[in-house]
């Protein structure tokens, strides 16, 4: 079946750029760049076709890419909303092995799955990859926005609400709808830069074609994009034993031995004698190396005056090179002398496509119009390990491996039908629909030498054991209303009952509502009720992996939630979190161009699923001989597990002011944004199961509880100037990360990670009409969040936590744009 769509698709897309080139060239409309208008229309959170941005119910964003993406220095989808929304957050990590390849990314602090990516208003697929590395959104399965070439959109809505009563499952924290490029013209981008510290190189080339089909309103719009980030390194000498000093009954780290300086020395004359120093044994530490190649398309075409044909897809090629923690000589049961001397610093090479297709027919019927569609998202993660060696194969080792893969695919198909009447008191609009999707989910093995007898280090291979191959279905129905009782009072109302095939059915409501007390004041709220289905990456991911611990092969995994060993432990099978919103606002526009919004908002969610620490250990680490003999029945001695196991509440407030002047012959355009966001999980956990009962803090503890509650930045703001006078642009905006808090439980501490603000800087000039050359700096003064204390930072391996903005520094770039 994959290959048929994958073949389909190819298909749309020879058509489709026959369809472009076949026109007359001289149809060709120059690019229309729209303003960052707050009364642009908007798709997402209303099915009103005419609502704008300040007429919603709910608070939604609007970042017009075709205005902003030329003069931003970011160029992912994930970077410009970190430094344009401020509920919005991406951090990239390191050591983490998928998690490495593709960003974690939450808004108002939920996590990745909690948050609904749709494409021209259509439910996006997630990826493969369960991040379970104790990273930002530990145990949940996001959408990768950066397989999505930024060039492709023209702009992005952020719908700040819980919205599954409209959209269904994962639309707890509110909706991103990206709307693609309908434009005629030609446009390309050639961007280069760099950090300070001359690494972290990136190329971005992309190309984008619009045209139009006939004369009744058809285009295609294509787009090509080629991106290249090069590896970042923010590591140090670290105080771990570098050889082996097993003789001297030394191991691990200085601090454990009888004479740390002595231990120190012996590394030291070693070093020496081999000429080499120590910054040769540091760790990888910092942004993974990441090539992506994508294609996208968004046509329309007229079939008659009542039919259109409408698709959009595309592909994303990544290939990326992340890095495993490094192998020392010291660690004899880890490394191969003979083929590592001096220890090895391992390689996780991922090969990750994403594919998607959306097709359909709108329809009009007298009042009413239809809207028919089938959308298609795969996404398939395939992993290689170099630079490493399975042990137990001695100098016969490989040094490369290939690891195995997982993939996910989503079939939707939606029918929604919409009318308005005008005669209903002033003005009622009246939309429901149903939705039928499918999905699979598949664990592939990797080659033998990659799992048996502890595998490769760093990353050993899914083994057959891990083979995973499951599917399910589901059905919804909705039904949503808009009515404006009066010219100053709007309301309106959703529901929507969905059926699961694997854990059963769900039915959720919202009801919103926004009152006008005078011409440029008005007070909005919405209450509503929303889910998120365990995902099949939850109920199914599942792997060994193999620790030397005390000379001893242990083996750790994570097991299915339908596993036998699941079941005996007493485990509950997953259920679906549920979630009740509420959120009063107003929006004042005291004069023309000047607009304030502020909304406070509430998110209580129930039955969260998590992944517990590693049970069959206490929190540091000492084996329970009851619970490791239960885990030896399946050839494990500890284990992870996925369960519905926390309750919790979201506080927060949005504010948004925007304002537009003309200034000294040019315009400036000013934008203050604020987010405060507080996260509470309950002291008491769900359905703990008895033989865990005196173990709460290793089956969810204060490390995990941190990364919901103080990870993300309590309070965020941005103020940004834009200031534009003939052939000139200037944008100067400084971004405000509050304070986070990482716990290092059990071995290290609590840390406070203080406050910083990043100021990006740009100037762009016009060449000539067509041509425009843009100068300019991300994080121009080179902030980084506080130093981790010693105590978390893994014997001084880690010199920095990646919360705020990240461990890349001040970021320099050159761009030459080109439009016809």
């Amino acid at each position: 079946m994959k290959r048929i769509l994958q073949l389909s698709f190819s298909a749309l897309l020879l058509f489709s750029a026959s369809q472009a080139f076949s026109q007359d060239a001289q149809q060709k409309d120059s690019l229309n760049i729209q303003s960052n208008n707050l009364d642009e229309i908007i798709i997402v959170g209303s099915r009103n076709p005419s609502k704008s941005k300040l007429e919603t119910l709910v608070p939604v964003d609007v970042v017009n890419l075709a205005k902003i993406k030329n003069v931003t220095p970011q160029t992912s989808i994930n970077d410009i909303l970190t430094y344009m929304i401020p509920a919005f957050n991406s951090n990239r990590q390191s050591a983490s092995d998928g998690t490495e390849h593709i960003d974690p990314a939450s808004l108002r602090g939920l996590g990745p799955d909690q948050t609904l990516v749709l494409i021209n208003g259509k439910r996006r697929h997630t990826t493969s990859l369960v991040n379970y590395q104790n990273t930002v959104g530990n145990g949940s399965v996001g959408t990768d926005l950066s397989a999505i070439p930024a060039s492709a959109i023209k702009r992005i809505e952020v719908l700040r609400d819980g919205a599954a009563a409209q959209y269904g499952s994962d639309a707890i924290a509110g909706v991103i709808n990206l709307v693609l490029k309908e434009n005629a013209g030609l446009e390309a981008n050639a961007t280069y830069g760099q950090t300070s510290r001359n690494d972290g190189q990136t190329t971005n080339l992309n190309l984008n074609y619009g045209h139009k089909l006939g004369d009744k309103g058809g285009f295609i719009n294509l787009t090509a994009e080629f991106n290249n980030r090069e590896n970042t390194n923010r590591s140090q000498n670290h105080n771990l034993i570098i050889f082996d000093q097993s003789a001297y009954d030394n191991y691990f780290a200085y601090e454990f031995t009888a004479d740390p300086a002595a231990s120190r020395k012996l590394d030291d004359d070693m070093l020496a004698a081999k000429g080499l120093n120590r910054d040769d044994f540091n760790f990888q530490v910092g942004d993974a190396k990441i090539r992506n190649i994508q294609g996208f398309v968004n046509t329309a075409v007229p079939l008659n005056e009542n039919i259109e044909f409408y698709a959009a897809g595309g592909f994303n090629q990544k290939n990326g090179t992340g890095y495993g923690f490094r192998r020392l000589p010291s660690e004899t049961e880890n490394v191969v002398p003979e083929l590592f001397p001096n220890g090895f610093q391992p390689e996780l090479k991922s090969d990750i496509l994403d594919l998607s297709l959306i097709s359909g027919l709108r329809f009009k019927f007298g009042e009413w119009k239809l809207d028919l569609s089938n959308t298609y998202g795969s996404n398939d993660f395939h992993y290689d390990v170099d630079n490493t060696n399975n042990v137990s194969l001695g100098a016969a080792s490989p040094t490369s491996f290939d690891a195995g893969s997982h993939s996910f695919m989503q079939n939707t198909i939606n029918a929604d039908a919409t009318r308005s009447f005008n005669s209903v008191l002033k003005g009622l609009n009246v939309a429901f629909g149903s939705e039928f999707r499918y999905e699979n989910y598949q664990i592939e093995e990797g080659e033998p030498a990659s799992y048996e007898n502890g595998g490769s280090q760093s990353f050993p291979g899914f083994s057959p054991l891990n083979v995973v191959n499951e599917s399910r279905n589901s059905f919804a129905v909705y039904a949503d209303a808009e009515l404006n009782i009066t010219d100053k009072f709007l309301v309106s109302g959703a529901v929507r009952f969905e059926d699961y095939s694997d854990f059963g059915n769900t039915t959720n409501g919202k009801f919103s509502a926004k009152y006008k007390i005078t011409d440029n004041f008005s007070v909005r709220g919405s209450a509503s009720t929303g889910f998120r289905a365990p995902s099949l990456q939850q109920h199914y991911f599942n792997n060994i992996a193999t620790d030397v611990v005390d000379g001893k092969l242990l083996n750790s995994g994570i097991f299915r939630n339908d596993s036998d060993v699941a079941k005996q432990l007493g485990i509950p099978e997953l259920k679906e979190e549920t979630s009740v919103n509420y959120s009063i606002g107003f929006v004042y526009s005291p004069i023309k161009k000047l607009n304030f919004t502020i909304d406070a908002y509430q998110i209580k969610i129930d039955n969260r699923i998590i992944l517990t620490g590693n049970l069959g250990n206490d929190v540091y680490g000492e084996p329970i001989p009851e619970l490791q003999a239960i885990f030896e029945q399946y050839g494990a001695q500890t284990g992870r597990f996925f369960t519905n196991a926390i309750n919790t509440t979201t506080k927060g407030i949005d504010f948004v002011a925007d304002y537009d002047v003309n200034l000294g012959g040019g315009n400036l355009g000013i934008s203050l944004l604020y987010n405060y966001n507080k996260n509470k999980v309950d002291d008491t956990l769900n359905n703990v199961p008895a033989i865990f009962v005196g173990q709460e803090e290793v089956y969810y503890g204060p490390q995990e509880r941190s990364l919901i509650e103080t990870n993300t930045p309590l309070h965020k703001g941005t103020l940004a100037l834009n200031y534009g006078i003939n052939k000139f642009n200037f944008l100067l905006r400084n971004t405000y990360f509050g304070e986070v808090t990482r716990n290092g439980f059990p071995f290290g501490i609590e840390q406070e990670h203080s406050g910083k603000i990043v100021t990006d800087l740009t100037a762009a000039y016009k060449i000539t009409s067509q041509i425009q050359l843009v100068l300019g700096a991300n994080n121009l003064f080179d902030v980084f969040p506080d130093k981790q204390v010693y105590e978390n930072s893994y014997f001084g391996v880690f010199k920095y936590a990646p919360v705020q903005m990240g461990t890349t520094g001040a970021y320099y770039f050159a761009r030459l744009s080109f439009r016809l």
